[in-house]
C-alpha cells in the first residue's frame, strides 16, 4: 500500500509542474498551449484552426476551449535595421494580414510546394505558430541550406535581424505569424 501512495504522488509531482509550463518563454513572450483563460498581459490568442484574436491585458478572450496564447511581456523591441537589399519578410506574396497594433502584426501564410519565398529579411521577432504537418527548407544568402520539420500545433520563437528564403519541401504548410514590435 505505501509503494502505490508514493508511485501516484510521484506522478502527481511530475504531472502538475509538466502542465504548467510554457511551450516558450524568453524576455519577449510567454507561450502557453493551453485552455484560454483571462490573460494577464496583452496576449494574441491562435486557434488551432488558425483564428487569431488580440486580447488586452486583463480581458476576457472571445476564444474558448484549447488554443496557442502568447503572452507579450513589457519588453522594448530590439532594433533590427535592413541593412540588407533584399525586402522585409511581411507583407509578402501569398500573406494576408489578419491584424495589427501598436504591438504586433499578425499574419497568415500558407506556403505552396517547391515554390520559394523571395528572400527576405526578418526586422522583427516572430512567433511562428505551424498548422500543418511540413518540412521548410530555409536558405541564406551564402547558399546555406537546413530542413525544418514542423507538426501541427508546434511553436517557435525566431529572432528578427536574419535574412532567408523559405521552401515547402515535404507536406504541407500555414502558419499564423506573429511580429513583435
Amino acid at each position: 500500500m505505501t509503494g502505490v501512495l508514493m508511485f501516484c504522488a510521484m506522478l502527481l509531482q511530475t504531472a502538475v509542474p509538466m502542465a504548467l509550463r510554457p511551450a516558450i518563454d524568453n524576455d519577449r513572450v510567454t507561450v502557453w498551449d493551453a485552455n484560454v483563460s483571462v490573460r494577464p498581459l496583452d496576449t494574441v490568442i491562435i486557434s488551432p484552426s488558425g483564428d487569431a484574436e488580440w486580447v488586452p491585458r486583463g480581458s476576457t478572450p472571445k476564444t474558448t476551449g484549447r488554443a496557442l496564447t502568447i503572452d507579450l511581456k513589457d519588453h522594448a523591441q530590439p532594433s533590427y535595421p535592413n541593412t540588407t537589399s533584399y525586402p522585409l519578410a511581411f507583407p509578402r506574396p501569398g500573406s494576408k494580414k489578419l491584424f495589427e497594433n501598436a504591438r504586433v502584426i499578425v499574419w497568415d501564410y500558407t506556403w505552396k510546394p517547391n515554390v520559394a519565398t523571395p528572400m527576405h529579411f526578418h526586422d522583427k521577432d516572430v512567433v511562428v505558430y505551424f498548422l500543418e504537418d511540413g518540412d521548410l527548407s530555409s536558405t541564406t544568402p551564402d547558399g546555406k541550406s537546413v530542413v525544418n520539420q514542423y507538426t501541427a500545433g508546434t511553436p517557435r520563437f525566431n529572432q528578427g535581424n536574419r535574412t532567408h528564403t523559405e521552401t515547402l519541401v515535404r507536406g504541407t504548410q500555414r502558419a499564423i505569424i506573429t511580429e513583435l514590435k
